[in-house]
């Protein structure tokens, strides 16, 4: 693949291991590992049972008939809502947790914004019964409610992060600090494409299945399997990284992320890394990041606290540069009014990260004929309490 990680870890200028010497015989050992597992029959076919009888994949790709008729166009909506656990993070720590016990990791650690990556890890460590630690801001704690006593009741001790902006760059940091402490033990499931090699590519490899389904299930509705256009919200951006994995070779094929503008781009509040940020290092890899003009980490802000991240993943910054995905904004208020046009015209509430990918299609202009995948990512049980505190707000 044009698009795929070097060697050395690098998808062109991004990327990279940069990392506490403590850590580094972890990182080697589960480079090799991984590489060596995906290579192999019986870990695919066990990690293809899981998917499809516990994750319950193939999630459908569903036209949505009312949504289209509103743009004028056709689009279909990938519905990983429906994956076990409400959202596409399930099927990265399905893989994850395989890898952790053919390395005879014990302990699991994660990191969680939104909670959808830490109600993944925790479902997991149930299944497999294995210890299970989830670092949390303490912000996100309390916006994020229903996702922690998921958690909780699943086995997992979600640990309050206290320091900086309490979400999800200050959950990493003390997941990192963690995994420094107890590097024998211990798996670090990482819930997106960022941090050092191997994790970008090791999670873009398991979210890969969505692009994959979708290329089958796209040739089944329209005898073919490319799309005109494949949009996703984008945070650190896992299920971007998935939804566009098996297009990335099909130039015909246009790439939208949709980050999150926050209040505005002008405003300073904002989650917006390819509008605000530049090259650096963030949480062990080269990537793009909000910064100060001395290098120091800008204080994020989103709505949806699984968005609410100053950098993102660098196979993003690689197709940022290279122009291969255009990069896209999307306010809180647009994401709130995308979210409610989803509910009424289809009879289904998302999350609030995939509202930003939903926001876009009141931007970019389709034809009639062409064909608009859009990736569902997660449900919005999670984010009932916003939804209707602001509809409530828009009616006072």
């Amino acid at each position: 693949m044009k698009y795929a990680i070097d060697e050395q870890g690098y998808y062109g200028a991004f990327g990279g291991a940069y990392i506490p010497e403590m850590l580094y015989a972890n990182i080697q050992a589960l480079k090799e590992r991984y590489k060596e597992l995906i290579r192999e029959d019986a870990f695919n076919q066990e990690l293809d049972q899981l998917l499809h009888d516990y994750v319950g994949r193939p999630s459908p790709l569903y036209y949505a008939a009312r949504l289209s008729t509103h743009y004028n166009t056709r689009i279909y909506l990938k519905r990983e809502d429906l994956n076990h656990t409400g959202a596409h993070k399930i099927n990265n720590t399905i893989g994850q947790i395989l890898l952790a016990q053919k390395m005879g990791k014990r302990r699991i650690i994660a990191e969680t914004g939104a909670g959808q990556h830490g109600v993944a890890t925790a479902t997991v460590c149930a299944l497999m019964g294995l210890e299970c630690k989830v670092y949390m801001g303490a912000k996100d704690i309390l916006r994020q409610s229903p996702n922690v006593a998921r958690m909780r009741l699943l086995g997992a001790e979600v640990i309050p992060v206290h320091s900086g902006s309490e979400t999800l760059k200050d959950a990493t940091n003390e997941a990192i600090r963690d995994w420094i402490s107890h590097p024998e033990t211990t798996h670090y499931i990482i819930g997106s494409v960022v941090g050092p090699d191997p994790y970008p590519d090791m999670v873009a490899h398991f979210q890969s299945v969505i692009s994959k389904e979708i290329r089958v299930q796209l040739q089944q509705h329209t005898g073919s399997p490319l799309p005109t256009a494949v949009i996703a919200c984008v945070g650190g951006g896992s299920n971007a990284a998935g939804a566009f994995h098996h297009f990335l070779d099909e130039a015909s094929v246009q790439l939208i992320a949709v980050e999150a503008a926050g209040k505005g781009l002008d405003t300073g509040y904002t989650a917006a890394t390819m509008a605000q940020g530049s090259p650096g290092l963030i949480h062990g890899s080269r990537t793009y990041l909000m910064q100060s003009p001395d290098g120091q980490i800008t204080e994020p802000y989103s709505i949806s606290a699984g968005l609410d991240y100053p950098g993102i993943g660098p196979l993003h910054a690689h197709l940022y540069v290279s122009k291969r995905a255009s990069y896209l904004q999307a306010t809180d208020d647009e994401a709130l009014q995308a979210a409610y046009r989803l509910m009424r015209l289809e009879g289904i509430i998302p999350a609030l990260e995939t509202a930003h990918a939903l926001a876009v299609l009141e931007k970019e202009s389709f034809m009639p004929d062409d064909k608009v995948v859009l990736c569902l990512s997660g449900r919005g049980d999670k984010d009932l309490e916003t939804y209707i505190k602001h509809k409530d707000d828009e009616q006072d």
